[in-house]
This record gives structure tokens, sequence and C-alpha cells, in this order.
């Protein structure tokens, strides 16, 4: 199965060519130019230069969020338009998972963390199982105190990954921090490609019609959540 995955949640583009689980090639723009302007001119050469076509491509992977709303979106599209033009069907994949995959070689919990600013992160927690992820939190918007919290209050030795990884390492003060070499904590589109070949190998998720994709907004949906739960005060104050 040719595999061709999209990771845009981060302030870089980049995109990967599998071969069911193996690596092809992967490629990043790190020039800091918009996705807008980069993604398909470097899906086009990658494919040029391994003698592909799109109509090759069994299955689009795409990264679907939580990450930067304008290049969910684009990534996101990018996807849908390749894959509708061909019949082909999509699976979109968590940025945090695919963060977690980076790891998925080490012991202990994986704590992936991107930047939601005011010293928010988006996150989630995983453990690896013969390199295998398992899931132990959802993925969600919380702050670095309680993140600090949840680590003291499992005691295990964690590891973290993402664009979130200086600031929290410098925010957190649970002890059993391992330190994540740099290329460990970039957003990998092979990554996103090899969660999504897992996903599918194990049946635990199932692709979708390109139509259906959708980006995961955690900020939008916390806003909704603070929303809901400030008219319910305001309704006891009237009542009261």
């Amino acid at each position: 199965m040719k595999i061709l995955a999209l990771d845009t949640s981060a302030g870089y583009a980049c995109a990967a060519l599998l071969e069911d689980d193996r690596l092809i090639f992967e490629a990043r723009d790190l020039s800091g130019h918009a996705h807008s302007v980069t993604l398909l001119p470097m899906i086009e050469s990658m494919m040029r230069a391994h003698g592909l076509k799109t109509g090759d491509i069994d299955l689009f992977a795409v990264s679907a969020g939580p990450g930067s709303y304008t290049g969910l979106r684009i990534g996101i599209s990018t996807a849908m338009g390749l894959a509708q033009g061909r019949g082909r069907c999509c699976m979109a994949v968590s940025s945090l998972e695919a963060l977690a995959m980076n790891l998925a070689d080490s012991d202990g919990l994986i704590c992936p963390v991107i930047d939601a600013r005011r010293d928010r992160m988006y996150t989630a927690l995983f453990v690896s199982e013969g390199g295998a992820l398992k899931r132990c939190a959802k993925d969600e918007l919380t702050t670095l105190t309680e993140i600090d919290r949840r680590l003291e209050s499992l005691g295990a030795v964690v590891r973290l990954t993402g664009d979130g990884y200086e600031k929290s390492l410098a925010a957190l003060t649970y002890g059993k921090i391992k330190k994540t070499p740099p290329l460990l904590r970039q957003a990998s589109a092979y990554a996103v490609g090899l969660t999504a070949y897992g996903k599918l190998s194990d049946k635990k998720e199932e692709v979708v019609e390109a139509g259906m994709l959708r980006p995961v907004y955690l900020n939008a949906v916390q806003a909704e959540r603070e929303r809901l739960e400030r008219l319910e005060k305001e309704k006891g104050s009237d009542e009261a």
C-alpha cells in the first residue's frame, strides 16, 4: 500500500511517501513560507522524483489537529483535493498521536505538547508497548499547571515532544522528565503515515471518503464549554 502523508499542524509543512510502514521519502520546508505556498510544490516534486502520480496513492493520511488553524485547513483541503479527484480514501490522524509516534520505541509515558499560548498546551498521554502506542488520555487543551499536577499523580518517567517542549520543560516542576532529542520533537509526516498504517492494519480506525475530513479544533471546543459554563453561572445568579 502506498501512502501519501501530510502534516501541516506546526509552523512548517511536511509530506512523506510510504510503502506500508516503510518510509520512501520525507520532505520538510523549514523556510518559514506559508503552507499554501510550499505544500503542493513539495508533493509534486517528491512524487515526480520517485516516478509516481497521485493516482498511484492508495491512502491519503493527514494530521487533523490540534494545531495551527490555518495549517490544518491547508493540509486537509490539500488531502481532500488530491483524494477526491482520484476516488481515493483518507484517514485523519491526531497531531498529538503522530508526535507521540516519534517516541514509540521509548520506555515510560509519552506526553506530546503543542503550544496553544497563554500557558496552555494541547496534550495527551501515551505509553509504548513493543513499539506500538497505547493511548492513556484523550487529546485536550489544558494548562501547564494541570499537566504538572497530572504527571505528579502518575509518578512515572515521562518524555515530552512537540513544539511546546522547551516552554513545558521550563515551567514544569515534575522531576522525572527525560530529555528528548530535537529531531524527535518535530512534527513528522512519516509519523502521520505510520500512525495511519498501524490503525488500518489493526482495524482500529476506518478510512473515510475525502469529503468527510474535518479539522479538530480543541480550542473551539474549550471555548464553547467555557461559554456554556458562563451561561450556567449567569442563570444561577439570576435565579438567586
